[in-house]
């Protein structure tokens, strides 16, 4: 009974092959480190003894405090002017020949000026052992402010200097007559801009490394406890080796794993599609969408971490959760998203971290979505799922040393914001529903509204139909419930099933009026074709007023390939040829779905059980009995993926629910007139 053919398409294994092709491709190709390691506990592998030549990796908190301590040093940029030095000394020059300057004590200071500015002359500022750069030219140095002159500095060196060459002379009198401090300005100019610029630069680079280690040196022993020093060994060992030595393994070996891990993991999707979801094989744009989504998943992280790989707590890996739960039914969300994410085991360092936290947001979001998917309450997913999966994050963290770095600080916002990214995804929702031909529950719950255009004409045309397509959904939404189905989907198709007799609602007896009847006049292959145009029309207007491909196939299985047996049984009846089945089969198409299955049970029984004379529990079981055996001896149900077990429970649903609707009635007793 239950549906293999989909097994037998080569598409099915086609985009499995591509799926896997892509991803082995994507694959990180760099060395894996083996060795697991955590400080505070004992090192579990053999004494290890460095292979390679590494540099040492200083800690985060090193790296931290190098920084705040270049930070508060400041180191004053100057610029170096020729032009102070040239018209200082001009000015000068022009003193000569006045009344009273002497011409060698003058040419003495002009000389003596020319080498203070060829040294720099800077502001009255700063301490002596500090430290500022000069640019002269295009070439910046670093200079003692000691080794500078200050105006005050150099008026008193050329006041000494006077006096040893000069002993006949004031100087005192001499620096008030040429007012020579007019003459003694900075020539070296203070730069904010590059100030500012240089110690940016500085604060940003800082090496990365302190010291190294040589192949041969003792990292850790065995047995020995992982202690901050050995950690900061290991980091930097493993960091190296996976940049570098790693490659030195065998690059086949290498891609052989990768592809054998990509391998095993499409066969555990495929195995958990098999077992919780065997339709997807036959409607294969549902195949397609979960490759899709995990191909997603796959290529997203390996271009993120090839980035950075802490940058991975930014990617909401939640969303695909939701797209699950939103076209398919959460009783497999879960164990297809668990699969999904497995590549975060293999692809990052701390893999483990990654999935453990983003599988528990998929199940809060998978619980959660049900009774939040609506306008603002969204965001109380966003609440539900940051929650547990910062819980879970900061859980692992202090399992560690019992600390919280600022890593893990850092950590902790991207994961915040990774779950309100988790929201602005949720409008892919539309594109994924119209490329993959998919059909969300928002959309069947806006089909389901009978106030919608066509329902409303259907209830116009053609009100007993509309009555019975009603009666169909609740009967089918009842069973497929207890059998695992899609109800929602059930309830929509069967409310949709038969909007073909709007074209034509005399033709069929739920619509005539009483005593009239359409037949009369008609031969038997006349009424079939009739009856059975209507399968023909319901596509068509479905596909005018844009219905989904899925509710339109309930319009196209409902009655399968079987017979017309009311005009069939006339034309046999008088004189036709049994063999001439043709003029009265429906030609639509064998139901695969448990939905399509039960639509087409519940439309052919309650159909049925308005002729009834007696509604006892025996007569109603018998018709149930009588109209599924039909169905399953007339092989209308040999591409359909349900059970022997799941048709029993059906025929149990059926019987409760319409011995239910055609319960007895008290029969009220007539008001006797005085």
């Amino acid at each position: 009974m239950e549906n293999r053919k989909g097994f037998k398409n080569y598409k099915i294994y086609t985009a499995l092959s591509v799926v896997l092709l892509i991803t082995v491709l994507f694959f990180p190709r760099e060395g894996v480190f083996k060795y697991k390691y955590e400080r505070g506990r004992p090192w579990t592998y053999e004494t290890l003894l460095s292979p390679i030549d590494f540099p040492v990796l200083k800690t985060e908190s090193e790296l931290l405090a190098e920084k705040e301590q270049k930070a508060s040093l400041v180191v004053p940029y100057y610029n170096y002017d020729k032009s102070v030095s040239i018209e200082q000394q001009k000015r000068l020059k022009m003193l000569q020949g006045r009344e009273g300057v002497d011409s060698k004590v003058l040419f003495a200071i002009i000389e003596q000026l020319g080498k203070f500015y060829e040294t720099g002359i800077v502001p009255e500022m700063g301490q002596s052992d500090e430290v500022v750069v000069v640019q002269r030219d295009k070439r910046a140095s670093e200079v003692l402010l000691s080794e500078l002159y200050t105006p005050k500095r150099a008026m008193g060196y050329i006041h000494v200097k006077l006096n040893e060459e000069f002993p006949q002379i004031d100087a005192d009198s001499l620096f008030a007559e040429y007012r020579l401090s007019d003459y003694i300005v900075p020539n070296l100019l203070y730069d904010e801009y590059k100030t500012d610029l240089f110690h940016k630069e500085a604060v940003d680079y800082i090496s990365p490394t302190k010291g190294m280690v040589y192949a041969g040196h003792l990292i850790v022993s065995e047995g020995e406890i992982v202690t901050a020093e050995i950690e900061q060994l290991l980091d930097s060992f493993k960091a190296e080796y996976e940049s570098t030595f790693g490659y030195s393994g065998s690059i086949g070996g290498i891609f052989a794993g990768h592809a054998l891990l990509s391998l095993l993991i499409l066969g555990l999707m495929v195995a958990v599609l098999y077992y919780t979801n065997r339709e997807v094989f036959v409607q294969l744009n549902k195949l397609y969408f979960i490759l899709t989504l995990y191909l997603l998943i796959f290529v997203v992280t390996v271009v993120v971490k090839g980035i950075s790989p802490s940058f991975l707590h930014f990617v909401p890996y939640t969303v695909i959760a939701i797209y699950l739960t939103i076209f398919f039914r959460r009783g497999y969300v879960f164990p297809l998203y668990t699969v999904m994410l497995l590549p975060l085991l293999f692809i990052n360092d701390s893999g483990e971290e990654l999935f453990f936290i983003n599988l528990v947001g998929g199940i809060i979001v998978t619980i959660t979505f049900k009774y939040f998917n609506r306008g603002w309450s969204q965001f109380l997913n966003v609440f539900f799922v940051c929650a547990g999966m910062l819980l879970t994050y900061v859980g692992i963290v202090l399992s560690g040393d019992g600390t919280m770095s600022l890593q893990n600080l850092q950590d902790v916002s991207r994961i915040a914001v990774a779950s309100v990214l988790m929201i602005a995804c949720y409008p892919f929702v539309f594109l994924f529903e119209r490329i993959f031909m998919l059909v969300s529950q928002s959309r069947l719950l806006e089909l389901s509204d009978t106030n919608n255009k066509l329902l409303r004409e259907l209830a116009t045309k053609a009100p007993g139909t509309f009555q019975h397509s009603l009666q169909v959904s609740n009967l089918a939404g009842e069973a497929v419930r207890e059998i695992g189905g899609d109800t929602m989907l059930a309830q929509v198709g069967a409310m949709y099933h038969d909007i073909g007799k709007m074209n034509n609602p005399q033709c069929f007896v739920e619509n005539a009026p009483a005593g009239v009847n359409y037949h009369r006049d008609l031969s038997p292959e006349e009424s079939a074709s009739r009856i059975i145009r209507h399968v023909d029309d319901g596509v068509e207007i479905a596909k005018k007023h844009r219905l989904p491909d899925i509710v339109i196939d309930f319009i196209k299985t409902h009655h399968a390939k079987s017979l017309t047996l009311y005009f069939y049984a006339q034309y046999c009846n008088n004189g036709g040829d049994p063999a001439n089945t043709e003029p009265f089969s429906y030609h639509g198409m064998l139901p695969v779905t448990k939905e399509q299955v039960v639509v087409l049970m519940a439309d052919a029984v309650e159909a049925a059980s308005r002729s009834l004379k007696d509604y006892s529990a025996e007569s109603i079981s018998n018709l149930v009995e009588n109209i599924i055996g039909k169905r399953l001896n007339d092989s209308q149900l040999v591409e359909a993926d349900i059970s022997i077990k799941d048709i029993e429970i059906v025929k149990r649903i059926f019987k409760d629910h319409l011995h239910q609707i055609y319960h007895s009635r008290i029969a009220y007793p007539e008001l006797r007139k005085k």
